[in-house]
């Protein structure tokens, strides 16, 4: 991932200002909740720090999350960060850069491969805490402890929604780029000679990858100049009448840009299916052996390979 520029989420998940008000009403959260959270800040200032370390007390006796704290200086970090969160929900301040905030949290517990289930487990102890010193802060009023938790637990939901939504925007994010990563792997286009391209195909070719090979094949025609592309298919495993079609349309789109197809790597067994499906391909040009093609190629661009008698080798020649 690109660490330096992080994709928008805001715009991502579509979070204008009526989005945020809409989520803030949909938790239930009124402008008496926000009074009352106000009012709850001299007993943030009094707690945050009994609070926080309570939570990270929970977080480093499980092995799996003791390693996104390696050493004291990120642990100390970590709990600095989490101290000016809790004291930023008693501003009641939930504004649109309160809400891209939270989803920077969302972010970058994806980016470092913390689990959903280790954030939720801890706002669970985080609430629990929360509640004790709730009771104590109102002398055991359980009544008032109760309502002023209730303003509490409503904003932390409300923030747990926004990280988790990014949490998961981020993933499809992360693997919509391995997926292209693969596809872009899966069709490599290799320049043989000067305006000659080889596309060797392995593998099956379902619909998403033939139109990933015709994009990738056009692209690099016009960026080449070709005037020959080679589409190899002796990896591909299964020739039925929907490779065939591909493999066709492909040929078709290349040759609007004027360039020529070789197919490549036929076999006996490939040529015999082929004739069976009653597959037209008089519109390119077919060869048994890659070799075959290759010198095919060479010779539609004026090029022919010659022995070179004095040092045994092979050479290109116009």
């Amino acid at each position: 991932m690109n660490y330096g520029k992080q994709p928008d989420y805001m715009a991502i998940l579509k979070i204008d200002d009526d989005e945020r008000k809409g989520r803030l009403a949909f938790f239930e959260l009124t402008e008496e909740d926000f009074q009352r959270l106000r009012a709850l800040k001299p007993f943030a200032d009094r707690w945050t720090h009994e609070i926080t370390e309570g939570l990270y007390e929970l977080l480093m006796g499980q092995p799996e999350s003791r390693v996104f704290f390696p050493d004291d200086a990120t642990l100390s970090h970590v709990k600095k960060m989490q101290n000016s969160y809790f004291l930023g929900l008693f501003s009641a301040n939930f504004d649109l850069g309160y809400v891209r905030d939270r989803l920077r949290v969302g972010a970058t517990h994806e980016r470092i491969g913390m689990p959903p289930k280790l954030y939720l487990g801890a706002y669970h102890r985080y609430l629990h805490l929360i509640h004790m010193k709730l009771v104590e802060h109102f002398n055991g009023n359980e009544t008032e402890a109760t309502k002023a938790l209730s303003s509490i637990r409503k904003i932390i939901f409300f923030d747990m929604a926004l990280a988790i939504d990014t949490y998961i925007a981020a993933y499809l994010e992360t693997m919509t780029r391995h997926q292209a990563a693969i596809r872009e792997l899966s069709t490599p286009v290799i320049k043989v000679h000067d305006r000659i391209l080889l596309l060797p195909i392995v593998g099956t070719v379902d619909t998403q990858r033939a139109h990933q090979i015709m994009e990738t094949v056009l692209l690099q025609v016009v960026e080449q100049q070709a005037k020959v592309m080679i589409l190899d298919i002796a990896g591909v495993p299964v020739v039925d009448t929907k490779v065939a079609d591909h493999i066709l349309k492909t040929t078709a789109a290349v040759q609007l840009l004027g360039s020529q197809t070789i197919l490549t790597g036929i076999s006996a067994s490939v040529a015999r299916t082929v004739v069976q499906l009653g597959v037209e391909i008089t519109r390119m040009h077919t060869r048994a052996k890659l070799s075959e093609g290759i010198e095919l190629a060479l010779s539609i661009v004026g090029k022919r390979i010659t022995s070179k008698t004095s040092h045994g080798g092979e050479e290109v020649r116009p």
